[in-house]
């Protein structure tokens, strides 16, 4: 499987129906909001993720605080969607800061409890730069520094020059771009809270711009994005402004790790179009095929009957209540469905192929 082949095959594939279309614009919607912040430790199930953002609803237990900053997510979403379809006007660090303004939606105050029990606190500015350094504790125990807050304005400036430029020259394809671009971001990080939000907005806005599809960086995948990130640093080495001004070739490992990721999603995106087998169903960006046939017709049963009984599951499906049961905790433990405690409707969250 190689990005040539798989692209070829896409654009094969347009223009997509309107059905088509509806159906992945949806899908991604749910997908990108739900990885992208629960990579950051958003706490929001993928289904209680996809009630909220597709039909408003706010069920189960999780802090107020991650539903709002999923409603936000969303309109940051949107928000770098109608920019992408602008064309002639190029990426300005003002966009960038509103896209953080929309994420954070106001200033914070962050409090932290010392070793000596003294309590510090401070502030979380929403669409402005840093006013405090920032840094990391890799998985190797090593803090990592990124740029101080004097130099991120010029640092910011640089980028953002350096995207428009290099967009107009047409130099790198449109995944180098973003994937260098990405690269380029994180050794700023710019703001103090939302920087790997935002770094995921902006690749998806600078795909967009160029008529490639969309991609979700997944956060069963975070271990692997994070390492083909550090490994990236050891080679241009820990100096912020070195990897803000960094090569294709010495962000290597990120952009190959990046090329692939790409290569995968839309690879998932022309199956997801392609498939018509009312055995398999998508959950979160994965292809599941069920063993037993029983799964997928309850699946429809739920999907078209939300309140209907398990006994009257196990007399259309023409098995035991427990069998059914079974399935249902089997389904349930996936996150593929829940039940309502409120009125025991059921909501399904894997979609179907037909």
């Amino acid at each position: 499987m190689n990005w040539e082949d798989i692209y070829a095959q896409w654009c094969a594939m347009q223009p997509l129906s309107d059905r088509d279309r509806d159906r992945l614009s949806r899908k991604f919607t749910v997908e990108f909001n739900y990885n992208s912040n629960h990579i950051e430790g958003n706490t929001l199930t993928y289904g209680q993720t996809e009630l909220l953002l597709l039909f408003g609803k706010v069920v189960g237990e999780a802090e107020m605080k991650d539903f709002e900053e999923m409603k936000a997510s969303n309109v940051g979403l949107k928000m770098m969607q109608e920019q992408s379809t602008i064309k002639d006007t190029p990426l300005t660090q003002t966009f960038i800061r509103q896209l953080h303004q929309v994420l954070l939606r106001e200033d914070y105050t962050v409090y932290r409890t010392l070793p000596d029990g003294t309590v510090t606190s401070y502030v979380i500015h929403a669409g402005r730069y840093k006013t405090r350094p920032n840094s990391v504790i890799t998985r190797y125990g090593d803090r990592f520094e990124y740029a101080s807050p004097e130099e991120t304005t010029a640092l910011m400036t640089d980028l953002v020059d350096w995207y428009n430029q290099a967009e107009a020259s047409g130099e790198y394809s449109p995944i180098e771009l973003a994937a260098l671009f990405h690269y380029r971001y994180i050794r700023i990080h710019p703001f103090e809270d939302g920087n790997g939000r935002i770094a995921r907005l902006l690749v998806n806005y600078i795909l967009a711009r160029h008529d490639y599809p969309m991609v979700v960086v997944r956060s069963r995948k975070k271990k692997d994005y994070l390492e083909a990130l550090h490994q990236s640093d050891l080679v241009v080495g820990p100096v912020p402004s070195d990897g803000s001004h960094a090569s294709l070739r010495e962000a290597r490992n990120f952009v190959n790790w990046f090329k692939k990721m790409v290569t995968e999603e839309v690879k998932n995106d022309i199956d997801f179009v392609q498939t018509r087998d009312e055995n398999v169903w998508w959950y979160d960006g994965q292809r599941i095929a069920f063993r037993s046939a029983n799964s997928g017709r309850i699946l429809n049963i739920l999907m078209s009957e939300p309140g209907v009984t398990i006994a009257s599951l196990a007399k259309t499906i023409g098995i035991n209540t427990s069998a059914i049961q079974k399935h249902l905790k089997s389904m349930t433990d996936k996150g593929y469905i829940a039940r309502r405690e409120k009125d025991g409707q059921w909501d399904v969250f894997i979609i179907p192929s037909i």
